[in-house]
């Protein structure tokens, strides 16, 4: 129970400071430089650029009725990690909008990118906790549940539309490709700061020295090692397969000790994202 309460406090702390990563990135280089990016956030910058109405304002309007439409249609599949994450992420654009109310940078490309980085790296920080920042997500979920469209693509035409929305307040086309950028270099850093984190690689063995290559990989690498029978159609002959899933920075030494063992071993390797289970993560939900 106490470990069950260590791992959820520190989940909710590197939850905060990846939306604190995320906050930042919109008030410190993408408001400043008037670029509109995708999201709720999105939407709620470019009512900013409108009206003036503060980000988070509108950030927390629009999440609040999305949260009682999926009460309803849903019920609580979002869950309590995403109602939190919402609820700070609000404050923390509030506030920070507030404190940066100037850039620190007059390059409207190095804002994009610079912001896309930090706002992507930040949204990465979330998800690999489980968390979530709701918004689209959720308006994915509900289209998703009447209709059979992935949520990846409901999520991506609901950027598009916001980021195009961003042209009726400014008429400027410069601007609207910033916006595009900013979209690209966010997606493109959550999915490189994502698949880092979990990368991981599946590793078929095929060696005669088969005993000595798994009681290598389980009592020194600790890693977990299968092993099958085969038949090698070409010779026909009965062989045993090692299968074992280690991490990526872990297969150079388990390369050379294989190589110590057996020279004429057979190996194929392929990397993996999202692999759950003991010496793993474990599944969030």
């Amino acid at each position: 129970m106490k470990k069950k309460l260590v791992r959820t406090v520190k989940d909710y702390v590197i939850i905060t400071f990846g939306l604190l990563l995320f906050a930042i990135s919109w008030t410190l280089f993408l408001l400043p430089a008037e670029i509109t990016g995708g999201g709720i956030s999105g939407l709620g910058a470019t009512i900013f650029y409108a009206y003036k109405i503060p980000i988070g304002v509108t950030y927390f309007a629009v999440n609040i009725i999305l949260v009682i439409i999926s009460l309803k249609v849903l019920g609580a599949s979002f869950g309590i990690k995403t109602i939190i994450s919402m609820s700070l992420l609000t404050v923390l654009l509030t506030v920070f909008q507030e404190v940066f109310q100037h850039g620190i940078i007059d390059d409207m490309f190095l804002s994009a990118v610079l912001g896309g980085m930090l706002g992507g790296v930040g949204l990465g920080v979330v998800f690999s906790r489980g968390g979530s920042t709701g918004g689209t997500d959720i308006i994915a979920m509900i289209v998703n549940k009447y209709r059979n469209i992935s949520p990846g693509r409901i999520i991506l035409y609901c950027d598009v539309i916001i980021i195009a929305s961003s042209y009726i307040v400014f008429r400027s086309l410069e601007k609207l490709v910033y916006g595009y950028v900013t979209m690209w270099v966010m997606s493109y850093a959550v999915d490189a700061f994502l698949s880092g984190a979990n990368r991981s690689a599946q590793m078929f063995i095929f060696s005669e020295k088969y005993k000595e290559i798994a009681d290598f990989i389980t009592d020194q690498a600790s890693r977990g090692v299968t092993v099958i029978d085969g038949v090698g159609w070409y010779s026909k002959d009965n062989i045993k397969v090692v299968i074992s899933v280690v991490k990526k920075r872990e297969t150079s030494s388990i390369f050379r000790k294989i190589k110590e063992i057996d020279p004429e071993a057979f190996i194929t390797m392929g990397s993996v994202m999202g692999v759950y289970g003991k010496g793993f993560d474990k599944i969030k939900l």
